[in-house]
């Protein structure tokens, strides 16, 4: 069978990987084959073999989530489809293992019982019969550790599953004891500093954005209304010591077109602005919005409070959806809508003046941002994205580090044909300073379909990894990553 995209896209040897599932070589699309294609099982290894040596003060574990379709697409594939796969390494004294797994969905287990895939996908056409909705609800976009477990989460807003750091053993969904019956944003924010989980939600009814704040316990202890003018499709949240910051951005879909015709027909409004609401975390007062300039935001970085001012850094896409290429046919869209670019930004809002002042940071093509998660919601400094290059699918090929305080930053480049993951940032036991630890990332080198886990030392990014872990075999390219004690 001739796959004349994929191999115009990623070439003839994308086609040949190990571990992919036989079905995989029918489906002309990149994004299941080479780094992309997913694997046919799950692996757990005791003992993995290092080059070089682990630190001994890192310990933990490294996890990692992606989509990984356990069936054959009923329809045209995209890459959001895939079924949640973590994979995870954890350390301990010196030493290392591996293990993958399913996440446990629902939909999984439906799909699992059937033998087949039930769900169509994010490309139609949809069919609002099935349950749970018209696009399968899989868990294979972020992960946040939170006391000791794990949730994961997804992109379209789902329901949340907490999975055993140890084991990846899916524990069930949280409901929030009983008290949150709607998805939740791919996005949540654990603040470490108080144990609160942040969240929001989003639908195509108003109130069209809610924002959730949860106790330590598991307990919600408020739900705010934020006020929309219409359905959006906001990706991201910050926070700050007070204030949860969201997003009302010009990028959303034509909810006519999706009720009439079941189809999802999303445009970037450029004569729209941006506007950032900054909700009270106590749910005092009413959300205060502040206007930018039109723009799409994947992912924050980190926010903060600075004298009358909230600081919010985030990879800032000034055009979210470039122009498909026709020679592309059917995949047109979706292969445009993954070529995402993005640069480091930053937005001040005046809470005095109710001003809004934005700067560029930097003008190269990075985003997956990592930072040391104790930081989050107060100022931070570094943060650890991956090096975006203009190709037709979306690849990570270095790592680089900012200093936003000075401006400064460090790269490495993983190597021709080598493709990296999103870091986690993972301080070293006893780690007082900010960046006084490691940054962990899988890479796959296309030359021999092997993968790594490598350790750098987070204040020497530039003299490449401390220690190479040899992983048991090929890890897909894939999404988020968090770094996890226990």
């Amino acid at each position: 069978m001739t796959l004349d995209i994929t191999e115009q896209v990623l070439g003839s040897a994308a086609l040949d990987v190990p571990g992919r599932p036989d079905w995989a070589l029918s489906h002309d699309n990149p994004y299941l084959h080479g780094v992309y294609a997913p694997l046919s099982t799950e692996t757990a290894v005791i003992s993995l073999d290092v080059i070089g040596e682990i630190p001994r003060d890192l310990n933990g574990t490294y996890l990692r989530n992606g989509p990984n379709p356990a069936h054959a697409p009923i329809n045209r594939y995209h890459w959001f489809d895939g079924d949640g796969m973590v994979h995870a390494v954890h350390f301990d004294d010196g030493k290392a293992s591996y293990r993958s797994r399913w996440v446990r969905t629902t939909g999984f287990a439906r799909e699992a019982t059937d033998g087949h895939a039930v769900w169509p996908g994010m490309m139609g056409p949809f069919d609002f019969s099935l349950p749970g909705g018209p696009v399968k609800d899989t868990a294979n976009t972020d992960l946040l550790a939170v006391g000791g477990r794990v949730l994961a989460l997804w992109y379209n807003a789902g329901t949340p599953y907490w999975l055993d750091v140890e084991t990846l053993e899916t524990l069930g969904p949280e409901t929030f004891q009983g008290q949150v019956k709607h998805s939740i944003s791919a996005h949540a924010k654990y603040d470490e500093r108080t144990g609160e989980l942040l969240f929001f939600t989003y639908g195509d009814e108003p109130p069209y954005m809610t924002v959730g704040v949860a106790s330590p316990d598991g307990r919600l202890k408020r739900r705010m209304e934020v006020d929309l003018p219409g359905p959006r499709l906001p990706h991201d949240m910050g926070f700050t010591e007070n204030y949860a910051v969201v997003h009302d951005l010009p990028f959303f879909h034509d909810l006519d077109i999706l009720r009439q015709h079941k189809k999802r027909v999303i445009r970037f409004h450029r004569d729209i602005p941006s506007r950032f609401g900054l909700v009270r975390r106590d749910g005092s007062g009413e959300t205060r919005w502040f206007e930018a300039e039109p723009c799409y935001i994947y992912h924050v970085i980190n926010c903060w409070e600075e004298g009358d001012e909230i600081v919010m850094d985030a990879c800032r896409c000034d055009d979210p959806l470039p122009k498909p290429n026709p020679d592309e046919g059917a995949l047109a869209s979706m292969l445009a809508y993954l070529r995402l670019q993005a640069t480091l930004h930053r937005w001040r809002f005046n809470l005095k003046t109710g001003e809004t002042r934005e700067e560029l940071l930097d003008d190269l093509s990075a985003e997956f941002p990592a930072i040391n998660n104790r930081i989050g919601g107060r100022q931070s400094r570094y943060c650890y994205s991956q090096i975006i290059p203009q190709a037709p699918t979306l690849s990570f090929t270095g790592l680089i580090k900012y200093d936003t305080a000075t401006g400064r930053s460090w790269r490495y480049d993983y190597g021709d044909g080598v493709f990296g993951s999103e870091v986690a940032f993972a301080p070293r036991d006893g780690a007082s300073d900010e960046d006084d630890g490691y940054a962990i990332t899988y890479v796959t080198d296309t030359s021999d379909w092997t993968s790594q886990c490598l350790v750098f030392d987070a204040h020497n990014i530039e003299a490449g990894p401390l220690c190479r872990v040899q992983l048991p075999g090929r890890i897909p390219a894939g999404f988020h990553a968090t770094w996890a004690l226990g």
